[in-house]
């Protein structure tokens, strides 16, 4: 038996909201070298894997399998002879008809280190997020799980119906959408009853989650009638009687409402959770990327200079970002960076130089170039100005000029250190570019100017009852530009307000 020196961890995704995700699950998707995933992974998920870790899609999207089982598991045999750590992250639970028993005994067959890492079955995942308990001491004690899927084509089910209807208590089928019919007549045949309570949960524990509350006699009509469609959850007892008094997802207040994010995929992860903490549909859709700068000489020789100036000018948390990543790896010690006062262009910069445990000298409320400059101004006296004075600003390779024109107008001596550049985003590894084209969407961000260009540049038509919601006035100004006039604008330009002014607009 041929010995492989990786190790390959099976781990359970939970059933849709990443903040399900185990903490040994999130831990090595930190560290995995190769990702392998299917299509019930969150977006937010594939954004906590490092730089380089290799990522690749074995999942089912618009009726069309990207791998056999079969080639999946020679694939995870494979990458475990070129990466230390694979990840294979699966929806709900790897052993709850998620097939990981398939893939462990291939990898063992292999010679091949492999572990487990449970995850929440979507079997009371997507009950709870619909307001069913599986189990309930008014209703019952016991709760039957059994799958649904079955080739299509086989004219006879291999479901053990007769001891399923005879089951007392709630019973969950995952993955027969595709037979829903055929199914209940057949429970019904052998002796469930008609009457009793039914739901189907489509999405369940995610934004897009849908349900129908229905009787076993007239499930399969409703569902059809409401156009829901697979992965979905099937409830079947009296503890359905409780979904509307206990469903607590339907009552957040973005619940069934369609947000697209455009920030980078690396920055997308806070504006997506805040999104999501309120039951929001996101579609993660970068539009930009952040690449170093060009001229990355002149960026090093910049920041090994940094100790030498009065001032050090932060135009945006990306450049906070990448400028102490490039100062920790000449310097160790953050005193080193001597008695520079700090500028900061809004608070989301002040709270990223905040965790390097420096406070700003000098911040407007409003993230703006020019509100920097009017900040300088006002405060001037306290510092004594800043004729003569010696400043180093740190800043995209995009940025616009403003700070250091006016600067210099001050007769102070700037000089710029360009950390990071923006490109393109090409890569679309959820498949958001389509579902925006097919499903539409209620609200669109844009969180920069950069965004809003590469946008625009996808040539994606945004549905007409999309609402556009910009966090400043710059970047409302370059979607005036493009002809978009923004619906709402954050009123403190950062992610929070961003975020608070998306409910308000959805609450209208």
């Amino acid at each position: 038996m041929k010995k492989n020196e990786g190790t390959v961890y099976l781990v359970g995704a939970g059933p849709g909201d990443p903040l399900l995700m185990t903490l040994k699950g999130r831990a090595l998707i930190e560290q995995a070298d190769c990702l392998v995933y299917d299509a019930l992974a969150s977006a937010t998920m594939l954004n906590w894997a490092k730089p380089g870790c290799e990522k690749i899609f074995v999942g089912k999207r618009a009726g069309n399998h990207a791998m056999p089982q079969t080639e999946i598991n020679r694939l995870l045999v494979d990458c475990a002879s070129k990466y230390a750590c694979t990840v294979r992250l699966k929806g709900g639970d790897p052993y709850v008809f998620g097939r990981g028993g398939e893939e462990a005994s291939a990898l063992y067959d292999a010679g091949v280190a492999f572990q487990v890492v449970p995850g929440i079955s979507s079997a009371i995942a997507g009950p709870a997020y619909a307001g069913i308990p599986v189990t309930h001491r008014a209703h019952n004690t016991q709760f039957t799980v059994f799958t649904g899927h079955e080739d299509a084509s086989r004219a006879e089910s291999s479901l053990d119906i007769a001891g399923i209807a005879a089951a007392r208590g709630t019973k969950v089928m995952l993955m027969g959408m595709s037979r829903l019919q055929e199914t209940m007549r057949a429970l019904m045949d052998a002796g469930q009853g008609g009457d009793v309570p039914a739901a189907a949960v489509q999405w369940a524990a995610t934004g897009r989650q849908r349900k129908v509350i229905a009787t076993v006699a007239t499930l399969a009509e409703s569902v059809q009638r409401a156009g829901l469609s697979s992965p979905a959850v099937v409830v079947i007892g009296e503890v359905v009687q409780e979904a509307t008094r206990l469903d607590w997802y339907g009552r957040l207040p973005l619940s069934g409402r369609r947000i697209v994010v455009t920030r980078t995929r690396e920055q997308a992860g806070s504006l997506s959770s805040a999104l999501e903490a309120l039951g929001a549909d996101v579609m993660e859709l970068p539009t930009i990327r952040i690449v170093p700068p060009t001229d990355r000489k002149d960026f090093a020789a910049a920041v090994v200079d940094s100790p030498h100036y009065d001032w050090l000018i932060f135009s945006s948390p990306n450049g906070v970002k990448r400028f102490f990543e490039a100062f920790y790896s000449v310097y160790e010690d953050i005193r080193e960076l001597g008695g520079a006062r700090i500028a900061a262009v809004g608070p989301g910069t002040a709270a990223e130089l905040k965790k390097h445990g420096l406070m700003v000298d000098v911040m407007p409320q409003k993230a703006v170039a020019e509100e920097l400059i009017a900040e300088f101004d006002r405060k001037g006296d306290e510092f004594g100005g800043v004729a003569n004075v010696t400043m180093l600003w740190i800043h995209s390779e995009q940025g616009r000029d403003i700070i250091y024109k006016e600067l210099m107008k001050r007769q102070a001596i700037v000089d710029e250190c360009i950390a990071y550049n923006t490109v393109p985003e090409t890569e679309d590894p959820t498949g958001a570019r389509l579902r925006l084209s097919e499903e539409g969407a209620d609200v669109i961000t844009f969180t920069s100017s950069s965004t809003v260009h590469h946008f625009m540049a996808m040539g994606i038509s945004l549905p007409e009852s999309c609402k556009v919601v910009s966090i400043g006035p710059v970047t409302s100004a370059t979607l005036r530009e493009y002809g978009m006039t923004p619906d709402a604008e954050a009123p403190r330009h950062n992610i929070p307000s961003l975020v608070e002014t998306v409910a308000q607009l959805c609450k209208k």
